[in-house]
C-alpha cells in the first residue's frame, strides 16, 4: 500500500505507517494535512493516510478533527507512538563538533533539558525534523547535527550521539489510519469515532452523556466544536470504547434519538502503543 503522510522521509508519521500497515509500506509525503486529506479523498498517489490527532503533552490537533469530518473520510484503525528524540550528526562526528542544532520547534522545545548543557549550540528551528536529518545528509553539514526519530538516522545514514534526548519520557503521539472507502470492522472491534450534534437546549447534551455511561461505554474522548453557519452551536467528536461490536450497535440505537445528528467515522479495534 502506499500510504499518505505529512512530513518528510523518515518523520514521526512514517514510522506510525510502517507499524501500522507494516514495514514495507510506500509513503506519499504530503507538505500539509490538508494536502494529506486531499490525496487520499481523490486517491492521487495514496491507498490511504495515516494521520496525528493528538498528542499526550500537546493536546488534540484540533484542525485535523475538522478535515476528518468535512472530508467524508473512514477511520479505520489507530496506533500511538512514543516520540523518542535522537540527536543525529554525519558519520565522525562529536558533540565537540557541532555548532548548530536544526529542528522542528517542538522538537527543540521537547530537548531543552538537554541542550540548556551546551550553551554554545546555536538553535535553528526548521519545517520538519526529518527534513533536518535530510539536510544534513545533502549538504555535508560537518558542524551541524539535526533532532528527529530513529529512522531518520537510518534512512539519511547519520550517527545518533544523543539517544532519547527529550525531557518527558511520557510524549506519545495518536495516529488515526484514514481511508476513503473504509473497511468491515474487525470481529474483535472495540472501538469507534463518531460526531453528532444535539439540540442547543439545557440538559440536551447530558442526556446523551448520561446514556452513553448507563450503557457501559466508555467514553475515552469527546472534543466540541463550533457550527460555523450557527452561531453558538456545538457538535461534538467522540471516542467510544465497548466491550464488543454489538454492544456499541446495541448502544447506539439508545444514543442516536437523542442527538440531531451522528454520524460513525469508523469502527475498529483499539491500537497498540509503540515505543
Amino acid at each position: 500500500m502506499r500510504i499518505a503522510i505529512q512530513g518528510f522521509e523518515g518523520c514521526f508519521h512514517q514510522i506510525a505507517a510502517r507499524k501500522y500497515f507494516g514495514k514495507q509500506t510506500e509513503i506519499e509525503a504530503c507538505a500539509s494535512f490538508p494536502e494529506l486529506v486531499r490525496k487520499v479523498v481523490n486517491a492521487e498517489g495514496a491507498d490511504a493516510g495515516m494521520m496525528a490527532i493528538e498528542n499526550s503533552i500537546a493536546g488534540s490537533i484540533l484542525p485535523n478533527y475538522s478535515l476528518l469530518k468535512n472530508s467524508g473520510l473512514h477511520v479505520i484503525g489507530e496506533i500511538y507512538l512514543q516520540i523518542n528524540q535522537q540527536l543525529m550528526v554525519l558519520p565522525g562526528q562529536t558533540i565537540e563538533d557541532i555548532k548548530e542544532v536544526h529542528s522542528h520547534p517542538m522538537a527543540l522545545l521537547q530537548c531543552m533539558d538537554f541542550l540548556g548543557k551546551y550553551p554554545h549550540i546555536k538553535l535553528v528551528e526548521t519545517e520538519d525534523t526529518a527534513l533536518s536529518a535530510k539536510h544534513v545528509r545533502q549538504k555535508k553539514l560537518k558542524s551541524t547535527a539535526a533532532i528527529a526519530g530513529d529512522l531518520a538516522a537510518e534512512i539519511y545514514e547519520l550517527d545518533i550521539i544523543g539517544r532519547n534526548i527529550h525531557t518527558a519520557k511520557n510524549n506519545y503521539t495518536r495516529f488515526l489510519a484514514i481511508s476513503k472507502n473504509g473497511v468491515q470492522p474487525p470481529a474483535d472491534a472495540n472501538k469507534s469515532s463518531v460526531y453528532f450534534q444535539t439540540s442547543n437546549e439545557s440538559g440536551s447534551l447530558a442526556k446523551v452523556l448520561t446514556r452513553i455511561a448507563a450503557e457501559g461505554i466508555n467514553l475515552s474522548k469527546i472534543q466540541s466544536f463550533p457550527i460555523p453557519a450557527k452561531e453558538w452551536h456545538y457538535y461534538f467528536h467522540a471516542d467510544m470504547e465497548f466491550e464488543s461490536l454489538d454492544h456499541f450497535q446495541q448502544a447506539l440505537k439508545k444514543i442516536t434519538p437523542l442527538t440531531e445528528h451522528l454520524t460513525v467515522l469508523g469502527i475498529y479495534k483499539k491500537g497498540n502503543t509503540h515505543t
